[in-house]
């Protein structure tokens, strides 16, 4: 049969691809003039296709832009919990915990060698913390003879933590330290600790 004599009805205001290509066919292999309303019904088609992918399109785009929003948002949650910026006294407290965690971890070990450490490393922080107090001299020494008793009610607890530590210090492996002087020291520090609330 051929195409071409079947007739070119009035538009179609809908979507028909099968006459889409009819129209097609008869404008590319018939032997008819191309006339306005065959070109204009082509034209009418092509723009519903386009339409159609226009929507479709649309719809796709908004889809990911929503998906792209929702993800960004998390992400930016995530990261403000992640990398939240705290204030100095607070990294100072979180500094100390976890200084103080670890001599308590060197003071329960079997070691004599831990003990020594954790009395060090206890003595440091307590220098330290004369100094943030405001107590000057040159020596450990030097600031808690500075201090003043009513304002320090942990001062005998720093003194005989201090002697021990000079102790280690001063007479290396020939101070013998024992568990019972090792624990003691370190509750010593610990007393001076709390009074100030470092730990």
């Amino acid at each position: 049969m051929n195409p071409s004599v079947y007739p070119v009805g009035p538009s179609i205001h809908f979507l028909n691809v099968a006459y889409f290509f009819q129209l097609l066919y008869n404008l590319v292999f018939s032997g008819q003039a191309l006339s306005f309303n065959s070109i204009s019904d082509v034209l009418n088609t092509i723009w519903i296709f386009f339409t159609l992918f226009a929507y479709l399109f649309s719809l796709i785009c908004i889809g990911v832009l929503v998906y792209l929003s929702a993800r960004y948002y998390q992400v930016k949650a995530e990261d403000a919990q992640k990398y939240t910026t705290i204030s100095k006294k607070e990294a100072d407290a979180k500094l100390e915990d976890s200084r103080w965690t670890y001599i308590r971890n060197l003071i329960e070990s079997t070691q004599q060698s831990d003990w020594r450490q954790a009395i060090i490393e206890a003595d440091i922080m307590l220098e330290e913390l004369l100094t943030k107090l405001g107590y000057f001299g040159s020596s450990i020494g030097d600031k808690l003879k500075n201090a003043n008793p009513a304002q320090f009610h942990t001062l005998n607890d720093a003194w005989e933590a201090h002697k021990v530590r000079n102790e280690i210090a001063h007479r290396g492996s020939e101070f013998e330290l024992s568990d019972h002087v090792a624990f003691r020291t370190i509750n010593h520090y610990e007393n001076v600790f709390k009074e100030f609330h470092v730990i």
